[in-house]
């Protein structure tokens, strides 16, 4: 049974940051990539950052690369994406994804998804 449990949402100020955990189960956690994800009310699932099971690291857009880092710890079988300097626009619901996948940047070429941590950022 593969599982994937995000945490470390909530709510902050604009300007703050926050540390996004992904606990992985079930899966040998050192052979898969680690995306993740947002999705805002009424928008498209959009990429966010990637790491490869080499630790190869991917960002969607300029912006989220000079705030937004992924990590990996194999040996806890987690994923972490820390955020800063959070505007509102980054409210959404944030999700982890695994998979063996050849395009990162494709939400269908995972194989296992989280439920997601809700990212509320006020102004």
């Amino acid at each position: 049974q593969v599982q994937l449990v995000e945490s470390g949402g909530g709510l902050v100020q604009a300007g703050g940051s926050l540390r996004l955990s992904c606990a992985a189960s079930g899966l040998t956690f050192s052979q898969y990539d680690m995306g993740w994800f947002r999705q805002a009310p009424g928008k498209e699932r959009e990429f966010v950052g990637a790491i490869t099971w080499r630790s190869g690291i991917t960002y969607s857009t300029d912006s989220v690369e000079g705030r937004f880092t992924i990590s990996r710890d194999n040996a806890k079988n987690t994923v972490y994406l820390q955020v800063t300097s959070l505007k509102p626009e980054d409210t959404a619901v944030y999700y982890c994804a695994a998979g063996r996948t050849r395009n990162t940047r494709v939400a269908r070429t995972y194989d296992y998804w989280g439920q997601g941590t809700q990212v509320t950022v006020s102004s």
